[in-house]
């Protein structure tokens, strides 16, 4: 699946493991373009996101610099370009597809829905200053998380093997890894049993194993001794 044509291209992304920057690497990997790391945590606290800002000033990861040298944010935006710029990876939907129609909806939906959730979570100051307030919010906003993976669950096509059809695409390294975050796996599986298959199939896939096992390992076990953020 790499694109011979990628390996000449170079990039630097912007953001840590396990961020929004991880479907944007999974992405470039099996593109097979060459990428250099800067890793940046804004929800470490306020020099970590003062530093980030040096970059984007959303304050906000992934942020990725093109080899022309035009900086990217907005995780599914860059995923649909990266798609497009490398047709010959297979990892969506050409323009005039029947699919394609379905493709940017669930992009779109993934960020608007539920990734931009996270914002909020990451300091619940933000929008809840009350501390006696912030658990209400952190629970709340799980639940709105998983009932979104719900809807999304039930009215997206039955995957064949992945969410599209019969090859893996930015949709399915986009869900694998928000799957991941709160209200994390165990919860994803029983609120969206059909897209289950699928993230587990993309977990597995040795294409992507060297790069999961270094920048976002993953286990059900490990989960298991993580508590309920």
């Amino acid at each position: 699946m790499a694109s011979p044509s990628a390996s000449r291209d170079r990039y630097t992304l912007y953001g840590a493991p396990g961020s929004g920057a991880t479907p944007v690497h999974a992405a470039l990997t099996l593109i097979g373009a060459q990428v250099d790391t800067v890793d940046m945590s804004p929800w470490e606290g306020e020099s970590e996101r003062e530093r980030v800002a040096n970059v984007n000033p959303m304050r906000q990861v992934p942020a990725l610099l093109l080899p022309s040298g035009e900086l990217m944010t907005e995780s599914a935006a860059i995923l649909i370009w990266l798609g497009d710029r490398y047709p010959e990876a297979g990892l969506c939907p050409a323009p005039d597809d029947p699919m394609r129609a379905r493709y940017l909806r669930w992009m779109v939906y993934l960020p608007a829905a539920i990734y931009s959730l996270f914002w909020v979570r990451d300091d619940p100051t933000r929008l809840t200053p009350d501390p006696a307030a912030q658990p209400a919010m952190l629970e709340r906003t799980a639940e709105r998380i998983a009932h979104c993976w719900h809807l999304m669950d039930t009215q997206i096509d039955e995957p064949a093997p992945y969410l599209l059809g019969d090859k893996i695409s930015m949709l399915d390294l986009y869900v694998t890894v928000l799957s991941r975050w709160t209200p994390r796996r165990r919860r994803f599986y029983r609120v969206a049993p059909r897209m289950a298959r699928v993230v587990r199939r993309v977990d597995a896939d040795p294409r992507l194993a060297e790069f999961w096992a270094a920048r976002f390992p993953f286990s059900m076990d490990e989960e298991a001794k993580k508590s309920e953020d």
